[in-house]
């Protein structure tokens, strides 16, 4: 298993020496890797899932009832991914079908970016504080703008938020 992350911030170089690996019938000086599993974690995509996910949400429907293998959730990823101009390095990958699932990663909420902070502090050895999780979580930024639903960074900078504390 290999696993790549950030895979819109490579360089498209790197992605063309990866490629050989991806495709099944090709074999690498010898060496067979169709029994090898390749994970490309990106932020492509993203914005088509956070629109799927906030309709959810505006229509009254929890965030963990999308149906995250749907093929209309699937369709949407590869659109938005196949249509940005600045992902140019998915594009090779996509056009030769080297992509063989596409695996959303849901908008974190308050009350996830709450439990990110609760186990980081179980993590740093800190009592746990749910008054001071709350906190830590309510100082992240949220989108969109007016409703503020769904965490921008999702749990990154909850380590950093929490030492301000300490």
């Amino acid at each position: 298993m290999f696993i790549f992350d950030q895979m819109d911030n490579m360089q498209p170089k790197l992605i063309d020496v990866i490629k050989p690996f991806l495709n099944p019938n090709v074999r690498v000086e010898g060496v067979s890797f169709h029994n090898a599993i390749f994970i490309f974690l990106s932020n492509a995509g993203g914005n088509a899932i956070a629109e799927v996910a906030l309709n959810f949400w505006r229509e009254g429907i929890c965030r963990e009832e999308l149906w995250m293998n749907s093929k209309e959730m699937e369709t949407k990823i590869f659109r938005n991914i196949f249509n940005d101009k600045n992902c140019g390095f998915l594009h090779s990958i996509i056009n030769q079908n080297l992509v063989d699932h596409y695996i959303p990663f849901l908008p974190l909420m308050l009350k996830h970016v709450r439990q990110c902070v609760m186990a980081e502090m179980v993590h740093l050895n800190m009592a746990q504080d749910f008054d001071l999780a709350d906190k830590v979580a309510r100082d992240m930024l949220f989108f969109p703008e007016r409703e503020k639903i769904f965490s921008v960074m999702g749990c990154r900078s909850i380590r950093q938020k929490l030492e301000l504390y300490r």
